[in-house]
This record gives C-alpha cells, sequence and structure tokens, in this order.
C-alpha cells in the first residue's frame, strides 16, 4: 500500500494543514473509501498519540472566533457544523467571556446605533447581549 493510500496518513495529512474534528476525519476517510473499522483504529490511534481531540478543537475554535467578533451562536453553528457534539460546543461557549462583554466592545468601537445592533445579530449575539448593551447606553 503507497504512502498515499494509507488511511492513517492521509488522516494525518488533514490534521498538517487545519485543526479538524473526528466527524470531519470521518468523513474524509470514507470519501477515500476506508472502511468503518479501519477509520476506528486510524480515528483511536490519532486520539492516543493527542492529534485528535474535540474538546480542545472545541475550546481553541470557540476562542478564536469569540476574537474576531462572534456571538455565542454563530460559534455554537461553526461548532455544530464541523460535527464536534453538542455537549462540547456548549462546554466551549461557556469557557469564554460572557457574551454581553463581548458585544459591549463592538458598540464601544462601532457606536451605539441601529446598524451596529443589526451587525451583531448577523454576528449571532443573542437578544440577552443587545439588551445589556443597550440597557448600559440608557
Amino acid at each position: 500500500m503507497a504512502a498515499e493510500d494509507d488511511p492513517f496518513e492521509t488522516a494525518l495529512r488533514a490534521l498538517r494543514s487545519a485543526d479538524r474534528s473526528t466527524a470531519e476525519l470521518v468523513e474524509r476517510l470514507a470519501r477515500r473509501g476506508v472502511g468503518e473499522d479501519k477509520r476506528a483504529d486510524v480515528l483511536e490511534r490519532l486520539e492516543r498519540a493527542g492529534y485528535l481531540d474535540d474538546e480542545r478543537l472545541a475550546r481553541r475554535r470557540a476562542a478564536i472566533l469569540a476574537a474576531r467578533g462572534a456571538g455565542d451562536a454563530l460559534i455554537r453553528d461553526d461548532l455544530e457544523r464541523r460535527g464536534i457534539p453538542r455537549e462540547l460546543a456548549e462546554g466551549a461557549v461557556d469557557t469564554l467571556e460572557p457574551e454581553a462583554q463581548r458585544a459591549a466592545r463592538i458598540v464601544e468601537r462601532r457606536g451605539r446605533s441601529a446598524k451596529t445592533a443589526r451587525y451583531l445579530t448577523a454576528r449571532g449575539f443573542g437578544d440577552d447581549a443587545l439588551t445589556a448593551v443597550v440597557a448600559e447606553g440608557e
């Protein structure tokens, strides 16, 4: 079997270019025709070696998105689209600075306006964060 056909090497190459969730690797290996038993073996090896950790990925990705101005709903959606289990996504969001504080910083930078409120809504900020920001300005 050539190295490019080795499922473990395929998974490692995928992880070299970006963090990936277990679900993303399962999908990638399945598209390459790797059987279920072999996929399970590859994933187990990667987890034992510390290369594959959905919780670590969820926390890191959540922090990156929050730093880029994303609200909790957008972060949860991103994590769930990557196949991160809901409980890990929630746990990652729970580790972040409160959403209202992140929203307040954006309002401070952009100004208090309807346009900023629409921006926050589009970025996945919830009603509680928006209400807290509006209440601060009154």
